[in-house]
């Protein structure tokens, strides 16, 4: 596992998530409604992110912008490590704030985790299920491209994907898109009206049935729950990619 691809996957592709969290969830919502504010996190070596609080509207941006919290860490590792809940980061600006992050923001975190790490049991809570199947699509196709621009392996079978626009979507479900450059992925929520190609999931079950691990895409192909239209090869290493996934989410 590369500790620099890692760490722009806990920024870009899980962290992230805290915007959708709070828009499905009433709980997440309630931690923050109040709450104006920015935290800066800043990893030596050139990962950054900005996670923005605003009225209980949240949004994410790869970056560095305007803060009230500013928090260092002296490595991927690090950063890594705070995630994994044994390191803390170093508060460079916003001591006055560090009671947020002690309380509502240490909550919000609790809560994503929840809901990216299903059981059986609460898979049967339609509320949850739904939450979990968005939370665990956007966390996967968001690691790949982080995957796909960072990692040895990753790199290699991204530049033999062909330029254009994918399609990933269920019918019931989200749906966003992945666009290809000289070698470079970008994930983006919501689909492109003229993509190059298109993964698609019969129903929400489906999506969560594969990215949980109780089914693979060949077997929802044999059962007609998923379907690949356009330029096909766009979609042969993309698989590739997806693969390598679970190495660093679990």
């Amino acid at each position: 596992m590369d500790q620099l691809t890692k760490a722009n996957i806990n920024l870009h592709a899980i962290l992230r998530n805290l915007k959708d969290l709070c828009e499905m969830d009433k709980e997440s919502f309630s931690l923050v409604k109040d709450k104006i504010l920015t935290i800066q996190f800043v990893v030596k070596g050139g990962v950054n992110g900005s996670l923005s609080f605003n009225n209980g509207k949240v949004s994410y941006e790869n970056g560095v912008y305007p803060c009230n919290i500013k928090l260092y860490f002296t490595s991927a590792e690090h950063l890594n490590a705070m995630f994994d809940g044994t390191k803390m980061p170093i508060p460079l600006k916003g001591f006055t704030k560090i009671s947020f992050l002690q309380n509502e923001f240490k909550k919000l975190t609790d809560r994503l985790s929840y809901f990216l790490k299903p059981t059986d049991e609460l898979l049967k809570n339609s509320e949850y299920f739904k939450i979990n199947t968005y939370l665990t699509a956007y966390t996967a196709f968001f690691a790949l491209a982080e995957i796909a621009n960072h990692d040895s392996l990753g790199k290699i079978n991204a530049k033999r994907v062909p330029d254009g626009v994918i399609n990933i979507l269920a019918k019931d479900g989200p749906g966003l898109q992945l666009i290809v450059k000289d070698g470079h992925i970008m994930a983006k929520q919501g689909v492109s009206d003229s993509p190059r190609a298109v993964m698609e999931f019969s129903d929400l079950k489906t999506v969560n049935d594969v990215l949980n691990g109780k089914s693979d895409i060949y077997t929802a192909i044999g059962e007609d729950k998923f379907g690949l239209k356009g330029f096909i090869p766009m979609l042969d290493n993309l698989n590739k990619l997806l693969d390598q996934v679970p190495a660093y989410v679990q």
